[in-house]
């Protein structure tokens, strides 16, 4: 072959496994590198792979019932007309959908059981093109129970269960604020009639939401119109970019948030906790790579001769320094080659080994009974793997600068000497 000398003898002296036992030993050492590399790279894409599919499952369910982006009146009384804002802001061409709402939070009293909630007034003609739990409550037929002027409500699955109430039965909402009699200011209350319940798979909804009739909430919580318009988008991931477009052109009066700030606690939590689990993985990975200057270090010591027969014969220190890399170069690229197969393999077939895992060692993961999820996900991004492969390979040309150097400053004279 016309390949260059350096890397000819550099991949021989990574493939070396013979010539005694000492050369035995170097092999061994070397191919521990690599496993290490190789694991830490598999472990690596494994564990953000299944961070990246629970985020994407709890996000799902979340905007199953929020919507993407919420326009609210900076002034906070109500909108008589929201129709104009909605139609301003599907000029955009991300917005694909928008319905009216009001919000507010408040008391679900049933006997002695008393939970604070958040109620939302929806508008069912118009909340279907914004959340998914709306489209498969209608199709269930239970957002058509709830008519304007009936006190009807939704509540969620966990809600209702911890009040303790079935279809049909009379819940009582004491609203904020109150009104003023001759006796003092007075909570105000209204009874409502469960028409159905809910269940999004994220407990803080069913557990803490209640839906009315849009008409009923304005009425009950004294606001005209709405409170807000929400907006569903074509690309949920844009939504920051998308909200800010929304700010500028609705301008100051208009208050637009998009779900990564009504959920920012959430959404702040999960980015810190995959930024540091990369970090701590990667530690794993560098002192595998960092192996490899042991593996180096010994080889270079071994083959001192080899080094002062090269320099004699016209090598130059360059060109030692460059067989030592290249040898150690190819260790990280079969490494971080076998960790990423050995890692996608995995996470793409999670779903396969956890329950072929828990039927050998007969036990369960994620019990359905504890965990809102009880598979375990997995989403392996591109985005996550070229990082790391090249971390990984940025590693391990970093670990095999010293030894090379070293291997480059022996005099021929003195490796010889006692040959």
């Amino acid at each position: 072959m016309n390949w260059p000398y350096e890397l000819q003898i550099g991949w021989r002296y990574t493939r070396a496994g013979r010539g005694g036992r000492r050369n035995r030993f170097i092999s061994f050492i070397s191919g521990v590198s690599v496993l290490g590399i190789a694991l830490g790279v598999a472990a690596l894409i494994i564990v953000l792979s299944v961070m990246n599919g629970f985020q994407k499952e709890v996000r799902d369910r979340m905007l199953s019932v929020i919507a993407h982006v919420e326009l609210i009146d900076a002034r906070g009384g109500g909108m008589p007309d929201w129709q104009p804002l909605a139609t301003k802001a599907r000029e955009n061409k991300a917005v694909i959908g928008s319905a009216p709402f009001v919000a507010s939070q408040a008391l679900v009293a049933r006997g002695e059981e008393m939970k604070g909630t958040m109620v939302r007034g929806i508008d069912p003609a118009y909340e279907l093109s914004v959340t998914p739990l709306a489209a498969q409550l209608t199709k269930e037929g239970v957002l058509t129970r709830l008519k304007p002027g009936e006190w009807g409500i939704v509540l969620g699955a966990e809600l209702a269960r911890s009040l303790g109430v079935f279809d049909g039965d009379k819940i009582t909402i004491a609203a904020p604020g109150g009104q003023v009699t001759p006796a003092g200011v007075q909570p105000r209350f209204r009874t409502f009639t469960l028409v159905g319940t809910f269940r999004s798979g994220h407990y803080e909804y069913d557990n803490g939401l209640a839906l009315i009739h849009i008409q009923d909430a304005a009425r009950l919580f004294r606001v005209e119109g709405a409170t807000g318009v929400q907006v569903k988008l074509k690309d949920v991931h844009e939504a920051r970019n998308v909200a800010r477009e929304l700010a500028l052109s609705l301008g100051p009066e208009v208050i637009v948030r998009d779900w990564t700030r009504t959920n920012a606690n959430w959404f702040d939590a999960v980015q810190i906790e995959k930024r540091l689990m990369s970090i701590i993985l990667t530690l794993i990975v560098a002192v595998a790579a960092f192996n490899l200057v042991s593996t180096l270090v010994m080889t270079v010591t071994d083959k001192q001769a080899d080094i002062a027969i090269l320099r004699t014969l016209g090598a130059s220190p360059r060109s030692i320094m460059g067989i030592f890399m290249v040898q150690g170069a190819a260790s990280g690229v079969i490494g971080t080659l076998a960790g990423v197969l050995l890692g996608l393999g995995v996470a793409f077939n999670l779903d396969v080994i956890v329950p072929a895992i828990e039927q050998l060692l007969n036990v369960s993961f994620l019990p359905g009974s504890i965990y809102l999820i009880s598979h375990m996900p997995s989403d392996p991004q591109q985005g996550d793997i070229i990082p790391i492969a090249l971390s990984s390979l940025a590693l391990a040309f970093l670990a095999t600068l010293y030894p090379s150097w070293r291997a480059s400053r022996v005099q021929p004279a003195e490796a010889l000497r006692y040959e």
